[in-house]
């Protein structure tokens, strides 16, 4: 027979097909199911915790971890993103100057004497 496994966290939810019991390891993992759940209709979504507390759908947010405990990796900073630089023509040396060509005013025809 097989054994076994306990999970902590037991997240179960309801739709027109029936019911769904889904065991998940940790608190993270088990809060992104539940909303996973409500997201695709289910009615009734709840949370178990291990000490035995039931979590109802409005009270998930109760199962997030706090900023303190989060890990320094996963902390995000709140600098604003700089500007992308405006892009410049590149010049190219070996061209041609055009200062040559450029206009000329035309004082109409020349006289002669």
């Amino acid at each position: 027979m097989a054994r076994a496994i306990r999970v902590p966290y037991l997240v179960t939810g309801t739709n027109e097909y029936g019911c769904a019991n889904v065991g998940r390891g940790s608190a993270t993992v088990a809060l992104r199911l539940a909303r996973k759940l409500l997201r695709d209709g289910y009615m009734d979504v709840r949370i178990c915790t291990p000490s035995g507390r039931v979590l109802q759908a409005d009270e998930l947010s109760e199962l997030e971890p706090r900023e303190s405990d989060m890990a320094k990796g996963r902390q995000r900073g709140n600098r604003e993103a700089k500007k992308p630089k405006k892009e410049k023509a590149k010049v190219i040396a070996a061209a041609p100057s055009r200062k040559d060509a450029a206009w000329q005013p035309d004082f109409g025809p020349a006289k002669k004497k």
